[in-house]
């Protein structure tokens, strides 16, 4: 446990893939490193967390193990074996966050986007409510269909894109997984489970290149974000050494 540092990143690795033709993208190369590296990088660099818990398939864990001896982050790193749902998953990696961690930050292992600055921006704010979330406003008008026919048109105004990570008190956390299984209830979003408990979760804004690896395309435009971001940091150092000149 780092001194000062009362948050526990958990980071969920463990999705079938079906998408990407059965190719794990957590594991898969993006901009000269892998989607978990980038990942990793982000969450190291945050001085709000602690330590780590990456959920991965259980046959990939030696594949995991690896790339950790290799990289050897800066942070405390935990791996565990996943479940058969994303909730069990997230279940199963709770139980190794250490009991000093006031705070877990639960965040999608294919986001490999993620910016420290919303990391350490979402957690301030949980630590304030509680629960809290990034997220960004949908941009494109929301149609309700059913059998292919259109059934309403939400007010996009009050619509947002739920993203990660989703960061909550500890203790709250804990009582929404015991409601969600005394309930036999499976939930697709952490939010759901907090939700459930009549409690209140904050939305803060995030960033729309923190996107989710879903499909080869997702690949393509991740390679293009990570490139610009290139070229805004090399410009940003090029402004910076002119100026002491």
């Amino acid at each position: 446990m780092v001194t000062g540092r009362d948050t526990a990143a958990l980071l969920v690795c463990a999705g079938s893939a079906s998408r990407m033709g059965g190719i794990n993208k957590i594991l898969h190369p993006l901009g000269g490193s892998t989607v978990l590296q980038h990942v990793l990088s982000a969450f190291c660099k945050c001085n709000s967390i602690a330590e780590i818990v990456i959920v991965a398939k259980a046959a990939d864990l030696p594949a995991f193990q690896a790339i950790l001896s290799a990289e050897k982050p800066a942070l405390p790193v935990h791996l565990t074996a996943g479940g058969a749902t994303r909730q069990e998953s997230v279940r199963n990696g709770f139980r190794l966050i250490p009991v000093s961690c006031n705070y877990v930050a639960i965040h999608d292992g294919a986001r490999p986007l993620i910016r420290p600055a919303d990391i350490e921006q979402v957690i301030s704010v949980a630590r304030k409510s509680g629960a809290a979330t990034l997220g960004v406003p949908v941009k494109d008008t929301i149609k309700s269909v059913k059998n292919g026919i259109i059934t309403g048109t939400p007010d996009r105004s009050v619509l947002y894109q739920t993203q990660t990570p989703q960061v909550f008190a500890r203790e709250l956390y804990e009582q929404a997984m015991q409601l969600a299984a005394e309930q036999e209830k499976d939930y697709t979003d952490d939010c759901q489970l907090v939700e459930a408990l009549g409690r209140t979760v904050t939305m803060t804004a995030g960033a729309y290149s923190n996107l989710k690896l879903t499909t080869p395309e997702d690949f393509a435009i991740a390679e293009a974000l990570l490139q610009l971001q290139s070229e805004e940091e090399r410009n940003h150092g090029e402004f910076q050494n002119r100026t002491r000149l």
